[in-house]
């Protein structure tokens, strides 16, 4: 077996140990690449020359003392919405396809303070807007545990390259489940942690009050390290949280008896694949048996979830997507008429369908006569919605919750339905809606193999409870967590029906 099948923190060991170099990290992450990119197509740009460079530097400064974190050496992938100055930086997108900011982003000055590699940047549906990474203008990924099938998205990219062993691992930005669902469709792990903990400074915005940067690893003790490396107070975010509780990986170890975890009835109705409930249910009863209390609740506010998301985002989105005009960055149509005639010219061809559509949703419902009837109307909604979870709080310590409906869809299948598409977000956009953490890992596959995700979401500042939770959960399942043998699903009728108590 080779470096490529190690964890972040396992190679890191080795590196500190002396053992392996950083260097031998950096080409086993390109040999990978070499062998699999063509068929994956996980990245959007590569950084080989510089990333040997910097093998070599942070080598020399591990030697002197100045890097000494757990992560030091570790190769790490980028989603094409996070800013490097100097580099590309296109959001997926035809209209920013030649922009390269002056400016870098808050969590990269973070990776290179901790002496981290960055391979590349990875490929996302188009401004973060898909489940699938199929609306990016450059290519659609496919899914390393089935080519024929999705990886996922919008952060596709990010999540195939760490299920590749393309990358240890990669940063990635939620907005509404974009680093959990498609963590859940490759078989990863990843975490999308309290609104306000990462910084958003250098995140280009799809929707301002959802989006979130967290990290995609192997298991959840790489996301719980590299969330500890990119969290922390920057002034430059007004969104930024001042916290102190950061050291995540303390919370990583100790068992789960006598937590209390709660599942929504709502979620394991109509909608929800046999496969992925059956998974879920084998889940409840492991947990029981290693000690913990899990509970039926009712979430009345379920049916309102997607409705709401796609107002808001859809809202903000048509905000923060009108300074791409053509004028002092990114793609310009050719030919064109007057400035008015440009502007329109210049989106007409730069933005995708799907951009397109969720640009004129978001405008319509600010409009003068809808802004009461629909954004006004989703706002309340978000607010109830709270309560709701803020009460189940008060009880549980955690909410479990199926990542997807389903598993990864075959290419091409989700462009179909938008509608059916934007439906599959369920289980992931209330936490974003109310700025709460969760992680996302393996639990299962399907009888195609394909892997079934668990979330497990805390209240506001809980990471530490989910990455309990979870790190429990994942030990006692390891073969499947290290891509081995899986043993046989099981449906526990009893609690199928939802009428009980585990």
């Amino acid at each position: 077996m080779g470096l490529e099948t190690l964890t972040a923190l396992e190679l890191a060991e080795k590196i500190r140990q002396g053992q392996v170099s950083v260097l031998d990290g950096v080409k086993a992450v390109f040999e990978q690449i070499e062998r699999k990119e063509g068929t994956i197509h996980a990245y959007l740009d590569l950084y080989k020359e510089e990333a040997f460079e910097r093998a070599a530097q942070v080598e020399k400064g591990m030697a002197e003392g100045k890097y000494s974190g757990p992560l030091c050496g570790i190769p790490i992938a980028v989603k094409d919405n996070i800013c490097i100055q100097g580099k590309r930086t296109t959001c997926g997108s035809k209209i920013l396809e030649n922009f390269v900011p002056w400016y870098q982003a808050e969590v990269i000055e973070r990776l290179e303070k901790a002496g981290m590699v960055i391979i590349g940047k990875t490929n996302m549906d188009e401004f973060a807007m898909g489940s699938t990474t199929e609306t990016s203008a450059f290519g659609v990924t496919r899914n390393p545990r089935n080519t024929d099938h999705v990886p996922g998205g919008s952060s596709g990219g990010s999540c195939a390259a760490v299920a590749a062993s393309e990358a240890y691992l990669a940063l990635g930005s939620d907005t509404g489940g974009s680093i959990r669902q498609p963590s859940a469709f490759c078989g990863v792990t990843g975490i999308k942690p309290t609104y306000g903990t990462v910084s958003r400074y250098g995140l280009v915005a799809y929707a301002s009050s959802l989006d979130q940067i967290g990290p995609v690893g192997k298991d959840t003790a790489d996301c719980a390290a590299l969330l500890e490396v990119i969290s922390g107070y920057d002034p430059k975010d007004s969104t930024s949280l001042q916290r102190e509780d950061l050291c995540f990986s303390q919370a990583l170890g100790g068992g789960i008896e006598g937590m209390r975890f709660a599942v929504p009835e709502e979620y394991l109705t109509e909608g929800l694949s046999p496969e992925v409930r059956s998974a879920f249910m084998v889940v409840l009863e492991e947990l029981v048996q290693m000690g913990a209390i899990v509970d039926f609740i009712s979430l009345k506010t379920t049916e309102f979830m997607i409705p709401a998301y796609y107002v808001i985002a859809s809202a903000e989105a048509s905000s923060n997507l009108e300074r791409f005009d053509g004028v002092k960055y990114g793609f310009r149509a050719r030919e064109y008429d007057g400035l008015h005639d440009m502007y329109k010219k210049t989106r007409t061809e730069g933005f995708g369908e799907e951009v397109k559509r969720r640009i004129m949703l978001g405008s319509f419902v600010l409009s003068s006569g809808y802004y009461d009837a629909y954004y006004l109307k989703a706002l309340k909604a978000r607010a109830v919605m709270k309560q709701e979870f803020d009460r189940a709080f008060e009880k549980y310590d955690v909410i479990l919750a199926p990542a997807a409906p389903y598993t990864a869809p075959r290419l091409g299948e989700s462009l179909k339905d938008p509608l059916a598409m934007y439906l599959g977000d369920i289980y992931t956009v209330a936490v974003n809606l109310l700025g709460l953490p969760a992680v996302c890992l393996p639990c299962g596959k399907d009888k195609a193999g394909l892997p079934i995700g668990l979330q497990m979401i805390g209240d506001c500042f809980m990471e530490k409870k989910i990455l309990r939770a979870a790190h429990a959960y994942e030990k006692r399942r390891e073969a499947f967590i290290r891509f081995g043998s899986e043993k046989k699903q099981v449906v526990f009728p009893e609690i199928a029906k939802g009428d009980a108590k585990v």
